[in-house]
C-alpha cells in the first residue's frame, strides 16, 4: 500500500537534485550517478522514470514551468505588479533563470519546444490582448512587445552577470523590486514608438 507514496517521493527527490545538477553544470556536465547519489537513489531509478538524463532535464524544465504559473499567475490589467511579483518568484527560486540559460544554450532551436512553455505564453499573450481589447492596457505596444518586456525585465537583476550582481545587491531587495515595476510602469504608459528614421536629419 505505500509503494506509489515511496515511488512519487523518489520521483520528487530525484527532480530536485536534477534541478540542481543542471542548473550548476547543465546539461552536458550533470552525471546521473551524482543525482542519483544526492536523491538518495540510483541511476537505474532515473532510467526508469525518465528514460534519459534528457528526459530527465526535460521533466525538470516542465515542473519549473508549471511552478511559476502556479507561483505567479498572470494579472494583465497590471503588468507592472506581475512583473514584481515574476521577480519575488525568481529571486526566491534562482534556479530558475540558471535553468532557463542552459536551455537556450545546449538546446537552442534544434530541440522541439517545450509545451508547457507555449501554452503559457499562449496563455499570457491572450490575457494581454484580451485587457487591451478591454482598454486595460496600452496599445501602444503588441501583445508580444509587452510579454517580452515584462520578462526581461523581471529577470532584470536575476539573470546578471555576477561583477554586476555585486553593484545591484547594495540596492537591497526593496530597490531592485521597485526597479522592475517602476520601469514596467513606464514603458505600459509610453506613447507608440517612433517610426524608423524619425530621428534622423533631414538632407
Amino acid at each position: 500500500m505505500t509503494m506509489p507514496r515511496d515511488a512519487d517521493a523518489t520521483r520528487a527527490r530525484l527532480l530536485v537534485a536534477a534541478r540542481d545538477e543542471f542548473a550548476a553544470v547543465g546539461i552536458a556536465g550533470a552525471r546521473v550517478d551524482r543525482i542519483a547519489s544526492a536523491a538518495v537513489s540510483n541511476k537505474a531509478q532515473i532510467y526508469h522514470y525518465f528514460g534519459s538524463k534528457d528526459g530527465l532535464f526535460d521533466a525538470v524544465f516542465d515542473a519549473m514551468v508549471v511552478e511559476t504559473l502556479d507561483d505567479v499567475a498572470i494579472d494583465a490589467a497590471d503588468l507592472p505588479e506581475y512583473a514584481g511579483r515574476l521577480h519575488d518568484s525568481y529571486a526566491r527560486r534562482p534556479w530558475v533563470q540558471r535553468l532557463a540559460t542552459w536551455y537556450r544554450l545546449e538546446r537552442g532551436d534544434a530541440h522541439a519546444p517545450i509545451d508547457a512553455v507555449v501554452r503559457s505564453n499562449a496563455g499570457k499573450l491572450q490575457a494581454i490582448e484580451d485587457a487591451q481589447r478591454a482598454g486595460l492596457v496600452s496599445s501602444a505596444f503588441s501583445a508580444v512587445e509587452l510579454l517580452g518586456i515584462v520578462i526581461h525585465a523581471s529577470a532584470l537583476w536575476s539573470g546578471a552577470m555576477p561583477e554586476y550582481t555585486e553593484l545591484t545587491d547594495r540596492l537591497g531587495p526593496a530597490r531592485r523590486r521597485a526597479v522592475v515595476v517602476a520601469s514596467v510602469a513606464a514603458i505600459c504608459s509610453a506613447g507608440s514608438l517612433p517610426t524608423a528614421g524619425a530621428g534622423r536629419r533631414a538632407g
